[in-house]
């Protein structure tokens, strides 16, 4: 019987695997185990701790949001770049000469306890080009910079790129991850922030560069990108990416199998909307609306459910009852769909 990372690499290689990979929510009768686990170098997060948060390497300020379990965002009304033009007084690469690369992974990955003969593991450095400049001016700054000055937006993010690059070379082998992540996350739940062309223009030449990397190593790519971003994957598959995350039903999800087949795995397909979020939802319509998602999009391989819903800090027992009932769900549909 394959493990749960071999199986999930099957996927990604375009094959079919002998079950669904599943990301689901833990609880008492579906405990977590997922089939690929993020590592990112310890100092690159380590001042924005769930439920703490803190000031990142570049010098933003976050904090926790109770509505999203703890996650961390950027301070509101607490930007440090005003004018993308002064980027270069403001913005300062912290200085990572004395670091003793091979050391710091092996120590993070032994901290991690991943078994590494059953959990594959994507390398992971940040969150995202796009949305680093928008932590940095927030969304109206940062969107009309991108309109106004697009020679400079392009200058303050390749000089991130040349930082998360370096960073990539040094650690990327010492690590031996089986997947390269990037994140960015360009689309609202209605469409793109930015057109295509601007896409192509400013940030898919910083995507291209990072998995290179990946393309150098003949390692996939895993890409996560929230909201309707469908129209944007096409120049993101010709760079190696073989996976999108989340993969919201925003997206016409059918259209996107049909049209990359297994070339693209669709990692998501479930969200909870509409009647689902109604308190009076049966156990059954939920099972059900799992049970869809597969139907759709699970057909030759191709697909990773993740789903559930989003806890507020402190819990809510009635959203962790619905998650065990998805959970349970999902674990169930994977091991017997391609049976």
């Amino acid at each position: 019987m394959l493990s749960e990372k071999e199986n999930y690499l099957r996927t990604l290689r375009g094959e079919c695997p002998e079950w669904v990979p599943c990301y689901v929510m833990p609880s008492d009768t579906a405990p977590a185990a997922a089939p690929c686990m993020l590592l990112a170098p310890p100092f690159i997060n380590e001042h924005r701790a769930i439920g703490v948060g803190g000031v990142d390497i570049w010098g933003v300020t976050y904090v926790p949001c109770d509505e999203g379990a703890g996650a961390t965002l950027p301070e509101p009304n607490n930007f440090i770049l005003k004018d993308v033009r002064d980027w270069r007084d403001i913005l300062k690469a912290p200085d990572v000469s004395g670091y003793d690369w091979e050391a710091m992974a092996k120590k993070h990955i032994k901290d991690s306890g991943i078994d590494r003969a059953q959990t594959a593991v994507s390398f992971d450095l940040h969150f995202g080009y796009f949305q680093h400049l928008m932590s940095f001016m927030g969304f109206s700054e940062g969107l009309c910079a991108m309109f106004e000055e697009p020679e400079e937006v392009k200058e303050l993010l390749g000089y991130l790129c040349d930082f998360y690059c370096l960073l990539t070379e040094k650690l990327i082998d010492w690590y031996e991850p089986e997947v390269l992540s990037i994140k960015d996350d360009t689309a609202s739940w209605m469409a793109p922030f930015v057109s295509l062309d601007m896409f192509n223009d400013i940030l898919m030449p910083l995507y291209d560069r990072h998995a290179k990397f990946a393309r150098e190593r003949g390692i996939p790519v895993s890409f996560h990108n929230c909201g309707k971003s469908e129209t944007l994957f096409e120049p993101l598959v010709k760079i190696g990416v073989r996976e999108w995350n989340s993969a919201q039903t925003c997206n016409d999800l059918a259209a996107v199998k049909a049209r990359y087949g297994n070339g693209l795995v669709i990692g998501g397909g479930w969200d909870p909307r509409g009647r689902l979020l109604e308190p009076d939802v049966t156990d059954e319509e939920l099972v059900e609306s799992v049970r869809s998602s597969f139907e759709m999009l699970a057909p030759g391989g191709g697909f990773i459910f993740a789903g559930g819903f989003l806890t507020p800090t402190g819990g809510n027992p009635e959203l962790a009852r619905k998650n065990a009932v998805i959970s349970n769900a999902a674990r169930e549909l994977s091991r017997s769909f391609y049976k």
